[in-house]
């Protein structure tokens, strides 16, 4: 199997709570936390995991929040390779109303970065990219960071062996169009972010799919996935477009779906699968984690229960 590498720039320690009611200016008598370790390369890593797999999690770490995420990785027996942050590691809340299910998530900003903490952790990066394996990076981009870093990654890891699997989202994403980059092996992203580079909505599946073959055929990368939610997740490359839906019996929280989305995905073209049978067992992991709460990631059994169930068709 193929070795994976996942990024995480902006790390985090998810703090997850409920309350009987969320209300303003009231004391909130709430539960004991769930302490996990969050951003968007980290979470494919424990989703990973959580499917069998192995990966090694490249994170930015800093200060005592920073050896904490340390700490629930190595419990959870995550592989590290840290990097120094220039500063402290941020946090996350997501707090749940009880009563109505409703979920508020208060997010940090993260340390600030400069223009040669940029260029040490890409080249940084590069020297860890394992031959013939898979590079991910996802996640949010910590303050200083130039919106040019996913296409500045993606030429820099074109001189190595590695493919390169990114989900990004808002300026990073705008801005990948426009750089010139060598492109990436697969480029994710959601619906609301396809249209808003699209300038267009894209009503359909077969919208979709001919917007993610357009990126493909300008050379933004060589295969584009885009996730329609409940109308399943698209996925364009040269050769064909498909589609592929999982419906989970319930959903109890949307967190968390797009990170097992992509750990699944990976783990697939790691063990060599096709692109296609790939975005089944990304969708079958989406849709097991929206079944879980809070910031829950896909479970094993619920993932192989959705896989069997997984469509795949061709567009």
């Amino acid at each position: 199997m193929a070795a994976i590498l996942t990024i995480t720039l902006n790390p985090t320690v998810d703090l997850s709570i409920s309350a009987d009611h969320v209300l303003p200016e009231r004391k909130l008598r709430c539960s004991r936390p769930d302490t996990d370790p969050g951003g968007g390369g980290l979470n494919v890593s424990r989703a990973i995991a959580a499917l069998g797999g192995h990966s090694t999690a490249f994170v930015a770490l800093g200060g005592p929040t920073g050896d904490k995420v340390m700490h629930l990785l190595s419990e959870q027996g995550i592989g590290l390779c840290p990097f120094p942050a220039p500063g402290e590691t941020r946090q996350s809340l997501t707090v749940t109303d009880a009563a109505t299910g409703a979920q508020y998530r208060f997010v940090m900003p993260g340390p600030e970065w400069g223009s040669r903490d940029v260029a040490r952790v890409i080249d940084r990066i590069a020297r860890a990219a394992p031959e013939d394996g898979i590079v991910v990076l996802s996640g949010s981009q910590p303050p200083g960071v130039p919106e040019d870093f996913p296409a500045r990654l993606a030429t820099r890891l074109a001189r190595t062996r590695a493919r390169f699997f990114l989900d990004t989202s808002g300026p990073a994403l705008h801005r990948l169009m426009t750089a010139g980059a060598k492109p990436a092996d697969v480029l994710r992203m959601d619906d609301l972010e396809a249209e808003e580079l699209a300038a267009r909505p894209l009503p359909g599946r077969t919208d979709t799919a001919d917007f993610a073959q357009g990126l493909v055929r300008r050379g933004i990368a060589h295969a584009v996935i885009v996730a329609r939610g409940a109308d399943g997740n698209v996925l364009a490359t040269a050769e064909g477009r498909w589609v592929a839906q999982a419906v989970p019996p319930q959903v109890v929280s949307k967190v968390g779906a797009g990170d097992s989305f992509v750990a699944a995905f990976t783990l697939a073209r790691a063990k060599g699968l096709s692109q296609p049978e790939a975005l089944r067992w990304g969708s079958a992991a989406a849709a097991a984690a929206v079944m879980t709460p809070a910031t829950g990631l896909c479970l094993r059994p619920d993932f192989r229960a959705m896989l069997k169930g997984c469509a795949l068709t061709a567009l």
